[in-house]
């Protein structure tokens, strides 16, 4: 990956943008894609949707969704001493927390957190086994309890205070690659697409919001960009470290290529296509199975309106949720390029109903056959 899009990348991570409070990274998106789209709008759920115009008359529209809302925590309460207490924003697990740096976002600025616990000397054996719930934490500003009050208002959001990071094997780390990682490759898809001179049918790349507590922003999103068919990029769980059962959730590699999803949230002809594409652009990918509704915005955007053909792609991703999320950076580069060559490839005969085939293409009389 070239270096400015590494820098794009890690300005996209380190931007804050818990859910509910993603309006920092929608800034970015709509700077970076205001240079290529035609048309760039917000609505009131917080969404972004950019749009490239089509090429040919007849071809269905596409639209690429990830959402940009990262999982964090919120006050709840500030002690008379000073001390934060907190509620999830997500899904967060209580078990990670403990030492870890947080960053509380107030509207005078941002303070350095420290998430704190007994320490183990002072715990009883028996609370040892346990793992210490969300309201035996609180949160250290080490400031005075006066200054706290004055600058801390219930409410406020709070983000892991880590950022991005390259390191062995073309493999990255970092705080919320889930899903801000699907809102660099919705940029690129999209930047790419427009060297390419647009893509058969428009293109709209949506950055959503609060996916991590219900998908909202794609319902809202699909609902008014109405898409002929759709695409829902997030990440999926690697199972390549130790500890994972592959029996039970699949073997997926980091480094293994794009994660191409199949089961009853996914368009089976939707999911043919993305085959096809990775084949023909000779690119690897790895098959998952989600036998039921999928924790993505693919469940939103499939049931939207009359149905919207949708499917899903994803890359592989270690230790989900937690501050040290782990991808390979040549995943990303081989689902953007996926994603690219599936949406140059919709002519307007392509078909998403099951079962049925992709219509004929209509016959031109010799003239016709001949300016073309």
């Amino acid at each position: 990956m070239k270096k400015k899009q590494v820098k794009f990348l890690k300005e996209l991570l380190e931007t804050p943008s818990p859910t509910g409070f993603e309006e920092p990274v929608a800034e970015l998106v709509r700077e970076r894609l205001g240079e290529v789209a035609d048309e760039v709008a917000t609505d009131t759920m917080g969404s972004v949707a950019a749009t490239l115009a089509g090429r040919v008359e007849g071809a269905p529209s596409l639209m690429l969704a990830a959402h940009m809302d990262e999982i964090g925590l919120m006050v709840t309460y500030i002690s008379d001493e000073g001390f934060l207490s907190v509620a999830s924003l997500g899904g967060v697990d209580a078990a990670i927390l403990p030492g870890m740096r947080v960053d509380v976002h107030t509207s005078r600025g941002v303070l350095r957190g420290i998430v704190g616990r007994k320490p183990i000397h002072l715990i009883e054996p028996d609370e040892r086994k346990s793992v210490t719930p969300l309201s035996g934490l609180v949160i250290d500003l080490g400031l005075p309890a006066k200054r706290v009050k004055k600058m801390v208002s219930v409410g406020d959001p709070i983000t892991f205070g880590v950022g991005f990071e390259r390191f062995g094997a073309d493999m990255a780390v970092s705080k919320c690659f889930d899903d801000k990682v699907g809102v660099f490759i919705a940029c690129r898809v999209m930047e790419k697409l427009a060297e390419a001179g647009g893509a058969p049918g428009a293109f709209t790349a949506v950055a959503t919001t609060q996916e991590e507590i219900g998908t909202r922003g794609a319902m809202t999103s699909a609902h008014a960009v109405n898409p002929d068919v759709a695409l829902a990029f997030d990440v999926t769980h690697a199972t390549d470290y130790p500890g994972i059962d592959k029996s039970k959730y699949g073997k997926i590699v980091c480094g293994g290529g794009p994660v191409i999803a199949r089961g009853p949230n996914i368009n089976p002809r939707v999911f043919e296509r993305l085959v096809a594409a990775a084949k023909a652009e000779g690119i690897p990918y790895q098959l998952e199975a989600e036998p039921s509704v999928t924790g993505t915005d693919a469940r939103a955007i499939q049931v939207t309106r009359s149905g919207i053909p949708t499917g899903l792609i994803s890359v592989p991703l270690r230790y989900m949720h937690t501050p040290t999320e782990v991808i390979c950076l040549a995943d990303v580069e081989a689902t953007i390029r996926l994603i690219t060559r599936f949406a140059l490839d919709l002519t307007p005969e392509a078909s998403f109903v099951p079962g049925m085939p992709d219509a004929e293409p209509a016959e031109v009389d010799g003239a016709d056959a001949e300016a073309n």
